[in-house]
């Protein structure tokens, strides 16, 4: 049986909270093929303050789950105030836990991990990048990863990730187009056994009329163009603001930049969705939600995100 990780993510976060809600609606069959990635005496700690009744153990790679108790492999990270951790503290942990599962995924010993929430901004290494341009410089790619939002009904790819509006324009060329499509239709195949029907948007309010020196006329119609060439179920540039309405038709919208598709998905689907990297050497994939430390121990946290993340191992 092989197994697979859950990343702890950041440690001020309801990750913990989610992880042992999660946790508890498991079958013994799926608690079998997990184990988490984190500061064992914090994930406790976390526990015992959230007054949650659930057991759990320090786990190592030669050891079987049992099913009755959720397996840790120890990441220290020792403070008496489990949600007060120092930026500093949270950082390198953070990483350390994430590497690690990089770590264990390139040398087979697991299938691949989900990671929970991370704070960025509390993040000296991911503050201008996120995970997904993380993981894909330790996998050794340059512009082929995607990071791809799914739902069974839709899924939704921004071709640029966590860069400003301003740097949009000047990022956008032809090869990463047909890169980014290329790594969706290799990767989408693989794992839904279907070949996508990709619809990909402008840029520009109305495709900018698809003047003459508009990104839409100079790189994203001639890159649509070169891919229909190559075989690929690509249509477009449609504009931004109606393709949500039509959605039936295809399977993936591929967008310029990241709010112009995550805003009209989260408004359809809300947090019914989960967060997959296409283009690793290994599955990995992250619940649709953030660390949400507004409702910290109020045992409000939705594991429902981090369930379908399972479920899709």
């Amino acid at each position: 049986m092989k197994k697979f990780a859950i990343v702890a993510g950041e440690p001020r976060s309801i990750n913990t909270e989610i992880i042992t809600k999660a946790w508890k609606k498991l079958s013994k069959f799926e608690k079998k093929k997990i184990f988490i990635i984190g500061s064992y005496s914090l994930i406790k700690s976390q526990i015992k303050s959230n007054k949650i009744k659930i057991l759990a153990h320090k786990f190592e790679e030669k050891f079987k789950n049992n099913a009755t108790s959720m397996p840790i492999m120890d990441v220290p990270l020792n403070f008496k105030n489990s949600y007060k951790i120092p930026n500093k503290n949270s950082s390198k942990y953070v990483l350390k836990c994430l590497d690690k599962a990089h770590q264990l995924s390139s040398e087979n010993k697991i299938i691949g991990f989900i990671n929970c929430a991370i704070d960025k901004k509390n993040n000296f290494k991911l503050k201008k990048i996120g995970v997904t341009e993380y993981l894909s410089k330790k996998n050794k790619l340059k512009n082929s990863e995607v990071m791809m939002i799914y739902n069974k009904k839709l899924s939704v790819v921004p071709l640029t990730t966590h860069i400003s509006i301003k740097k949009v324009s000047r990022n956008l060329n032809k090869l990463l187009i047909q890169k980014k499509v290329e790594t969706i239709y290799k990767n989408y195949k693989k794992i839904f056994k279907i070949n996508p029907k990709i619809a990909v948007l402008g840029l520009n309010p109305h495709n900018d009329e698809f003047r003459p020196n508009s990104e839409e006329k100079k790189i994203i119609l001639p890159a649509i163009l070169k891919l229909k060439k190559l075989k690929y179920n690509v249509s477009g540039p449609f504009s931004a603001d109606t393709i949500f309405m039509d959605i039936k038709k295809y399977n993936i919208v591929l967008g310029m930049y990241h709010d112009q598709v995550l805003t009209p998905f989260k408004a359809l689907f809300k947090f019914d969705a989960i967060n997959i990297t296409l283009g690793l050497n290994y599955l990995r994939v992250s619940p649709d939600h953030g660390t949400a430390e507004n409702i910290i121990g109020k045992n409000k946290a939705n594991p429902s995100s981090l369930i379908k993340c399972i479920k899709f191992f």
